[in-house]
């Protein structure tokens, strides 16, 4: 019997408007050569993420999702705050991991604070963050998927609360279509005002 990892990834780190969304998953280990059919997320297409989206819930050990908002990205800084989303998903997690994998996120201060509180200091010794983990992991690939489609869930509904900016399209990442609607409409409330791109445009 193998270590429960938690694998943790991120979705979202480099938009410029909505959270940043991070998922933790254990999966089972599998014997022999057998491995988990899940791939990094930016390499699938949206309904074959969202058609392996219930796979890992439903064979994951434990599964949980956390983010961090646009508010707290402003305030905090991108890379705080995705440490933040990825210790919200920690703390959701019904099983207790006996090793952390993540996809180049370093262990940080707050993590061992968390660790500590936890009980499982033991952790920081079993704490690997390879780059690209996502690519050689399914348990890091399997919590991209998540990360990925609980972003993209939470970007298509915000089209419903701010048309105009065509999140459902394109997920507040900047693009020509993005770029030209916070030039005509401004920056809402999603909006990561520290982004040099959305403070140009509250500038106009």
């Amino acid at each position: 019997m193998g270590l429960r990892v938690a694998g943790i990834d991120e979705a979202g780190r480099g938009a410029l408007a909505g959270p940043v969304v991070a998922a933790a998953v254990i999966l089972p280990p599998l014997s022999g050569r057998n491995t988990y059919p899940f791939y990094d997320s930016k390499t699938l297409r949206a309904e074959i993420r969202e058609a392996l989206e219930s796979q890992i819930q439903a064979v994951a050990l434990a599964w949980a999702v956390g983010r961090a908002e646009a508010a707290e990205i402003d305030r905090l800084g991108i890379l705080k705050a995705t440490h933040l989303a990825a210790l919200r998903a920690l703390e959701q997690l019904t099983v207790m991991p006996e090793a952390l994998l993540t996809d180049y996120l370093r262990l940080e201060p707050e993590w061992r604070r968390y660790l500590a509180l936890c009980g499982t200091p033991h952790l920081s010794s079993r704490f690997r963050c390879p780059p690209k983990a996502d690519q050689g992991s399914p348990t890091v690939a399997a919590a991209s998927i998540l990360a990925k489609v609980a972003r993209d869930r939470y970007m298509q509904a915000l089209e419903q609360c701010y048309p105009g900016y065509g999140f459902a399209q394109h997920k507040g990442y900047g693009t020509a279509l993005h770029l030209d609607a916070l030039r005509r409409l401004g920056p809402c409330e999603e909006h990561r005002r520290t982004f040099a791109p959305v403070a140009q445009a509250g500038l106009l």
